[in-house]
């Protein structure tokens, strides 16, 4: 259970929705401060105002901010932008950011929307993310108006059904220490494993695949550009898994360093994130301390709501 600034107890799923519902503060001209933080060192984003938006963070046991709550709230600061156009939903349909800075759980985060181009079909936003007047994230997103076109989709994998799956909860049974509580308790979504987690001990196979059933622990509300974000949210939970399991290593190893560096996703098609969605995920390539890991997210009927890429930096400490 959290409680926010205004004083009421939330729920996980409640918290999370409440993360993500920005408070706007009116526009506003920008200046990022570069790290040495003095006047010399500081650049603006351009002439143009900026759509200001303010959001809180959730606590985290490593004391960083989960990269997947900020990708989720830019999702939620450039949709507030988009107006329907004659009566008709844009929706998005990309995101192209970069993890630039850790950011401090402890501090709100500002978002800066640009509104880049707003055209017949398409409209695309940058937002920056930023704490201490640096950007944490930058990313670009891009909304279309619904349209017909060609229409196909890879055919959804097999896989065994989530609710004969371990819970985290089951997964950090008896383990008392912070990441297994923050991991096994109060979860706003529900992640399974299909394969052997690998949070405590290294896989039994090598393998650059795996596969998660992932939803919203609980009823959200019908709001697409809502469903997107947590959708978003979630593809950052355990996308560079595939890299660590190709190399038989596990997240409790104490030698292991890894930060997300950048995220891409597509949405393709309109997609529930209180339903169960199997996210298959693999990695096609580690090299020079950085891992790239892709992933497909179908719901349980088979249709392939989104598509993500990540590269992450992964090294792996000498003893």
């Amino acid at each position: 259970m959290t409680t926010p600034d205004n004083g009421a107890t939330l729920g996980p799923l409640e918290d999370l929705l409440d993360v993500l519902d920005l408070q706007p503060v009116g526009s506003a001209h920008i200046t990022l401060r570069e790290a040495g933080g003095d006047a010399s060192t500081d650049f603006d984003l351009g002439e143009s105002e900026r759509d200001i938006f303010i959001g809180r963070s959730q606590p985290m046991p490593h004391g960083r901010v989960f990269g997947g709550q900020v990708l989720a709230q830019s999702v939620i600061a450039a949709g507030r932008t988009i107006s329907d156009i004659d009566g008709v939903p844009r929706r998005i349909h990309s995101l192209h950011g970069y993890f630039l800075r850790p950011g401090d759980p402890e501090h709100r985060i500002r978002f800066a929307v640009e509104r880049l181009r707003d055209g017949h079909s398409f409209s695309a936003r940058r937002v920056h993310a930023i704490q201490n007047g640096r950007p944490i994230l930058s990313m670009i997103t891009s909304f279309q108006t619904l349209a017909e076109g060609l229409d196909h989709q890879d055919a959804m994998p097999d896989a065994r059904d989530p609710e004969d799956l371990a819970t985290l909860a089951e997964v950090f049974a008896g383990m008392e220490d912070r990441q297994s509580t923050f991991w096994s308790k109060d979860k706003a979504i529900d992640l399974r494993h299909v394969e052997e987690p690998i949070y405590i001990r290294p896989a039994g196979q090598v393998s650059a695949q795996q596969n998660v059933w992932l939803k919203a622990a609980g009823t959200m509300p019908d709001d697409p550009l809502v469903h997107a974000a947590v959708l978003a949210y979630c593809s950052d939970y355990s996308l560079l898994e595939p890299v660590l399991r190709r190399h038989g290593l596990a997240w409790s190893d104490r030698r292991v360093r890894a930060a997300s560096l950048d995220h891409a996703m597509w949405f393709h098609r309109p997609g529930r994130a209180d339903d169960w969605t199997l996210y298959t995920q693999s990695s096609p390539s580690a090299s020079n301390g950085r891992g790239l890991a892709t992933g497909r997210m179908f719901s349980s009927d088979g249709v392939l709501v989104a598509s993500v890429a990540q590269e992450g930096m992964l090294r792996v400490k000498r003893t």
